[in-house]
């Protein structure tokens, strides 16, 4: 299938990069190339973009949309969570602005042989990195009960986490579960009928958890950022868009420490610990999408984008 996506927040996304002529860029999620075709329409002909991602259709797509700027660019197949390595091997020095737009594409959930959506009958896989073992099948039919009660309890935030893998376990102990209408029909028989009559789908807790762990998509992610700061120039920034609280959560955090002086006690006359902020938070409380773009794009609903500036 065509791999498009449609980008979130783009204007806000150009806006709070600051792109210019000749700036370098680094879109650590390049997905559908969305964000990094207009990215490189405002640095354009002399600027540069690096884009990264784990999915091999994404970097093929990624190459055909931005065929115009083959000079310009330089396509990498790798995690963002390796970004000082990245760069380093690249030769670059430092960059301008640095982006990620977390969590999973929408060519991704729409492609039903990837088995992210709970919409969608296919396998229970959700690789973003399809070389890689661990699948949702692996996790659904051979983690214990209580580990995966913890996965759904933490990466979902899902109350009925523990029914859930009970009811899972003692599914797969029948038939190894191996689609996702099947897991889906497991989950709703979990839930309880009048907790499933509430907002979204009642699988969707269970479904984010699950392809968090494959992905180990939280691990790394406060590394990352804080190596993409250390790659900026002065001035340079660094804009994060997430989509659920877990991800927005580390962001805020690490954005808030990185922005944190001084830390010695107040009744010290003079500061000892020579700490100093090394960004300026852009973002006070996060940006979100208008209602004109959620109605455009539904998928924009849930999305969050905080940034920050090189001090």
């Amino acid at each position: 299938m065509e791999y498009r996506h449609v980008p979130v927040l783009l204007a806000e996304v150009l806006k709070q990069l600051n792109c210019s002529k000749g700036h370098t860029v680094v879109d650590c999620t390049l997905g559908g190339a969305g964000h990094a075709g207009a990215i490189l329409d405002s640095i354009v002909p002399s600027g540069f973009l690096i884009g990264i991602d784990l999915d091999d259709a994404a970097i093929e797509a990624a190459t055909k949309v931005l065929a115009r700027f083959s000079q310009q660019i330089k396509l990498v197949k790798g995690n963002f969570k390796d970004l000082d390595e990245i760069l380093q091997k690249l030769g670059i020095h430092e960059v301008d602005g640095v982006l990620f737009d977390l969590g999973v594409s929408s060519p991704q959930l729409d492609d039903p042989n990837r088995g992210f959506s709970y919409k969608l009958e296919g396998p229970l896989d959700m690789r973003m990195d399809l070389t890689q073992t661990l699948t949702a099948a692996r996790v659904v039919n051979t983690y214990p009960e209580g580990e995966l009660a913890r996965i759904i309890r933490k990466y979902g935030e899902e109350r009925w986490a523990k029914r859930i893998s009970h009811f899972t376990v003692e599914a797969r102990r029948r038939k190894p579960m191996k689609t996702t209408t099947e897991l889906v029909k497991v989950i709703k028989d979990a839930i309880p009928a009048s907790a499933r009559r509430g907002p979204g789908h009642p699988a969707r807790r269970t479904f984010q958890a699950l392809r968090i762990e494959v992905n180990r998509e939280l691990l790394g992610l406060d590394k990352a950022i804080r190596d993409a700061v250390k790659w900026l120039k002065s001035g340079g920034r660094v804009v994060v868009i997430s989509y659920h609280s877990l991800e927005d959560r580390i962001v805020k955090e690490t954005f808030k420490d990185l922005a944190t002086g001084c830390i010695c006690p107040p009744s010290l006359p003079v500061c000892r610990c020579g700490r100093k902020p090394l960004v300026r938070i852009l973002t006070k409380k996060p940006i979100r999408p208008t209602d004109e773009e959620i109605e455009r794009n539904p998928r924009a609903e849930s999305a969050k984008l905080r940034a920050t500036e090189r001090i």
